[in-house]
């Protein structure tokens, strides 16, 4: 028997789709279930999903009638889905203007919408026979226990409820202890761990079946990587970094996995991909690296990799026909018809909609198979006249990182074989400088350009370490043209019972402020740092006392450095419409009170400071020098 699956991915903005979900997605449709995914805001959903019961009733309602012909059904259909925001208004909020706006609404279709509205008042939802949660970072906790809680509203028994993840499998004992709900820890092996029974055929992993992408096209979130293969060709790390939870969340090291048989599937069923994105969290480690590139060229990856895509069009329309995710296609398939109508003459564009609208294909609600198919006969033609495909670039990122301790002459240049743009090399301490230039100096002798990489911060490092890495990186940009974009990622300790569900430890060596400081700055550089050595000078100073001094600026003087500070202006050539003369002044001023401060009141005034808490209470300390200082770090960090 068919079962209703939800697949849920709370609430978060994320840049990766869920690939825990995407596999189990394939697994119960594989097993014949209907499956739903939902990213988005769950009281929304449940609106939805009475509305669709609503729409539903008020069909068979018609039909247990015997009322009228097909046409006059399609028309009913089109008028109830026409409007079906104010119906979902009116379920949300219990307010008649949505429906009063609907024009010719009968007491039959009022009364029976104000049940779904009742139902959604007593938090009667449709249930569904399984929910499978996805986690993913611990400092989204709230929003992931909230989605795990509101599910027990939408499945038919709470042990059914399935969650796993990230943060399932780093704190499944704090999760089970806000939820009831005990976690799956790690990667998903039999139909076992989903509390399904294995079959005599069940002789697959389910971490390792292929991608059900489909299932992305049913929600309006989209990921910003959205047109790319998301796989592994190895899993783990041989590496145990204390900061790091890959040896828990894989703790063993599997150096091969087949990647051809799961990108022939994807482009099968889903069509191809332009870009390759490798989740391996230490491909340099395998003895099968050689096999690795070898097969990730043989996939279209090598260099100079370019690839035509995929008509859209005849996926969705393959897969309507293969009864493959109705509910996601015809979605995509409204879409498109939209798109098609506005590139259209305004006599084209109107014919073509009156033809649509007596097919009931307006909305994805009404849509059938049946019609779809029908329509392509008018649709293909025309898509084919607007979407003609041409070649485009293709790329290969293995977007966790490549050890440079195992960065050797011979696999830097078989790495150069394929067309990997970046390259992303971590650099997680200052002390590994030597062999991180070594393995950057491979990769530019190589022909490898385009590279970036994570430094790790507020962890066992000094603040000046985090400056010296990132200059050093500047310097390798200027002296071997290539181009390196660094990311500083702040440390945090997901794991950690006092701090996993915060985002507030502070490393060893550093403070609040000096934390907020480089905080501030990437800001404004969008979190990352290119080549140019003005274009770094000018966000972290041009020398390690510069530095200093910007972490311990007060947080509107970092922001709007042009505005406050006029030397700075002239010195990099920038301009600060607005500024006035008592704003040219400002950051001197404050440079000039805090020189003047005697080592015993410095101290007291970075006790304070690096709190980073700057209320009247905490910056009136009795004594008016420092004071004077402290009134510096209340300006606003969004006065203009």
């Amino acid at each position: 028997m068919s079962r209703k699956v939800l697949l849920l991915e709370p609430n978060y903005n994320n840049k990766y789709p869920p690939m825990g979900l995407m596999k189990i997605a394939t697994y119960y449709r594989n097993r014949g279930d209907d499956v739903r995914f939902y990213k988005g805001k769950l009281k929304e959903f449940v609106a939805k999903l009475l509305f669709e019961e609503f729409f539903q009733s008020s069909i068979d309602s018609l039909k247990t009638a015997d009322e009228g012909t097909e046409d006059k059904t399609i028309k009913i259909k089109n008028d109830i889905a026409k409007y079906e925001a104010k119906y979902i208004e009116y379920i949300a909020t219990g307010k008649h203007a949505p429906l009063d706006a609907i024009p010719h609404l009968s007491k039959e279709s009022r009364e029976l919408i104000a049940i779904y509205r009742n139902k959604y008042k007593k938090e009667d939802y449709p249930k569904f026979d399984i929910v499978c949660i996805t986690t993913l970072f611990t400092f989204y906790w709230n929003k992931t226990i909230e989605t795990i809680n509101f599910a027990k509203k939408l499945c038919k028994k709470e042990k059914n409820i399935k969650v796993g993840g990230i943060a399932a499998s780093l704190v499944s004992d704090q999760m089970f202890e806000e939820t009831g709900i005990m976690p799956i820890k790690g990667q998903l092996q039999t139909p076992e761990d989903l509390g399904d029974r294995r079959r005599k055929y069940d002789d697959y992993i389910i971490d390792e079946l292929p991608l059900d992408y489909s299932i992305l096209e049913e929600i309006d979130y989209k990921y910003p990587a959205n047109n790319a293969y998301f796989a592994y060709m190895t899993r783990g790390c041989v590496n145990k970094c204390d900061f790091c939870a890959v040896p828990k969340l894989e703790p063993i090291y599997c150096n091969y996995i087949n990647l051809k048989k799961q990108l022939e599937e994807t482009d099968r069923r889903f069509g191809a991909k332009k870009d390759l994105l490798l989740l391996d969290n230490n491909a340099f480690a395998s003895d099968c690296f050689d096999k690795i590139i070898d097969e990730i060229k043989e996939c279209g990856f090598g260099k100079g990799a370019t690839y035509i895509p995929s008509n859209e069009y005849d996926i969705a329309i393959k897969n309507i026909a293969d009864n493959y995710n109705f509910r996601a296609y015809a979605k995509k398939l409204i879409l498109i018809y939209n798109e098609i109508e506005s590139k259209l003459s305004e006599e084209e564009s109107g014919g073509f909609y009156n033809l649509r609208e007596s097919m009931g294909l307006l909305y994805e609600l009404t849509a059938t198979k049946e019609a779809i198919l029908e329509f392509t006969e008018i649709v293909k033609p025309l898509y084919d006249k607007f979407y003609k495909q041409s070649k485009r670039m293709r790329i290969i990122d293995f977007n966790q990182g490549m050890d440079a301790r195992l960065a050797t002459p011979e696999k830097m240049k078989k790495l150069s074989e394929i067309n990997i743009r970046p390259l992303r090399i971590a650099f997680d301490h200052y002390s590994q400088k030597e062999t991180y230039e070594k393995a950057i100096r491979l990769a530019a002798k190589n022909g490898i350009r385009d590279l970036s990489n994570y430094l790790l911060y507020n962890f066992k490092d000094k603040p000046e370490e985090l400056y010296y890495r990132m200059k050093l990186n500047v310097d390798l940009c200027s002296e071997l043209n290539v181009t390196i974009y660094s990311f500083p990622m702040k440390y945090h300790p997901i794991d950690d019972p006092n701090y996993f569900s915060n985002r507030d430890f502070i490393g060893i060596n550093w403070n609040r402020k000096y934390v907020r400081a480089i905080q501030a700055v990437l800001n404004a550089t969008k979190g990352k740092i290119g080549r140019g050595d003005q274009f770094f000078s000018a966000a972290f100073g041009k020398d390690i006392n510069e530095f200093k001094e910007i972490l311990e600026m007060p947080e509107a003087l970092i922001i709007h450095r042009y505005k406050y500070d006029k030397n700075k202006r002239e010195e990099y050539g920038k301009e600060y419409k607005g500024a006035t003369k008592e704003d040219d002044g400002v950051t001197d001023e404050w440079r000039e009170k805090f020189a003047l401060l005697n080592d015993e009141q410095l101290e007291i005034a970075r006790n304070i400071i690096f709190q980073n808490l700057f209320t009247d209470e905490m910056c009136t300390s009795g004594d008016k020098a420092i004071d004077d200082v402290l009134k510096y770090y209340q300006v606003k960090r969004d006065s203009h």
